[in-house]
């Protein structure tokens, strides 16, 4: 029986957690620093432009791995049944993922969502918000609050996709009675 290298096995217990790691900071990104601007494609095709946004309203990005998969329907469908509460609070929500256009409206459509999705296929807004993951090309589960200045106002990176709709509603309310 072959004895195990105890330097290798702490290296490999080290190199399990940086994926964690890297999900602590989102690349600089912190509250109170303007939004990075961007312009990407909606599921229908037309280009949404966030500097558009400037005040118009509070903006919500949900940054989710992949449209069809379990979380991040239910995540969706919790954003679609909760999207009018969010409205009511001067708030538009964005859902935005590196799938392509065409993914994205047959997600958007087979889930009647009601909001638009937004495609980053090469990642690049995923990048610039510190959501990307490590290796593959894919966003983390991350949201951002926007206020109507477009300053980042909160940062979520333990969301859970089923409340994440209900926390973001709580704390739109919540940002906008400190304003």
């Amino acid at each position: 029986m072959q004895k195990k290298n105890p330097i290798l096995k702490q290296l490999a217990l080290l190199l399990s957690w940086l994926p964690f790691a890297a999900a602590v900071h989102a690349d600089g990104l912190a509250v109170g620093q303007p939004a990075p601007l961007f312009q990407l494609k909606a599921q229908d095709g037309t280009e949404f432009n966030l500097a558009a946004r400037k005040d118009i309203g509070w903006t919500v990005l949900y940054f989710y791995p992949k449209a069809g998969t379990p979380g991040c329907t239910k995540q969706a469908c919790a954003f679609r049944d909760a999207i009018q509460v969010i409205r009511n609070n001067n708030a538009e929500v964005y859902g935005i993922s590196t799938d392509e256009v065409q993914s994205l409206l047959a997600f958007h459509q087979e889930h009647k969502l009601s909001f638009n999705l937004l495609s980053d296929p090469d990642a690049k807004v995923t990048d610039a918000y510190g959501v990307k993951m490590p290796v593959i090309k894919m966003a983390k589960r991350w949201t951002f609050i926007i206020d109507p200045s477009l300053v980042i106002r909160q940062i979520d990176d333990d969301v859970d996709p089923a409340l994440d709709a209900q926390k973001v509603a709580e704390q739109l309310k919540k940002l906008q009675a400190e304003k």
